[in-house]
């Protein structure tokens, strides 16, 4: 069923049952109210007079884990992983990690690589990182970016990697925010 341009009324005109049930309860049915299916969901256009909602998907990880890759690779706890999360072509993926590095001046980044409709590896443009001039600096790194995908169901990790020493990694959060 999809929405349809409403009857405009005419005086003393009568209007059948399926003119009714297909200008006022077909339409009624097409609105955010009478889709939502769980509490926490929102709707985005997806075109003229079409929503979909949309189901932000989260995940968080507070092991600590350590890696010396400097290229991105999951840790043995791995994750965040936000899974199954249904778009259109964009995607809002917040990211936050506590940071250090074992070394002053290397860094220490984590960045989402994505698998299903869409096929990326991890990316130090899209991640968060923690260059500090100490050695074993704790920072706590966030960074809100918008992902362009294909639509369909995609998946996100988030991987790690360090320019040299040993990287930690602690309080990893991952939210997907899909529209």
């Amino acid at each position: 069923m999809a929405w349809s341009v409403p009857l405009t009324a005419v005086a003393n005109a009568t209007l059948t049952a399926a003119q009714w049930n297909a200008s006022v309860r077909d339409n009624l049915l097409m609105t955010a109210p009478a889709l939502a299916t769980a509490a926490g969901n929102f709707f985005v256009s997806t075109g003229a007079n079409s929503l979909a909602q949309r189901i932000p998907v989260s995940d968080t990880v507070n092991t600590q884990q350590t890696t010396t890759s400097t290229s991105y690779v999951a840790l043995t706890t791995a994750g965040p992983t936000c899974a199954s999360v249904v778009s259109d072509i964009r995607v809002m993926l917040f990211m936050t990690a506590q940071m250090n590095n074992s070394g002053a001046n290397n860094e220490s980044i984590a960045a989402a690589a994505i698998s299903g409709a869409t096929t990326a590896a991890a990316d130090d443009n899209t991640g968060v990182d923690n260059q500090s001039a100490s050695a074993n600096s704790d920072v706590t790194c966030a960074r809100i970016v918008r992902h362009t995908v294909t639509a369909g169901t995609n998946t996100f990790t988030m991987q790690y990697r360090v320019t040299a020493g040993t990287g930690a990694f602690r309080r990893r959060s991952m939210v997907a925010l899909p529209f």
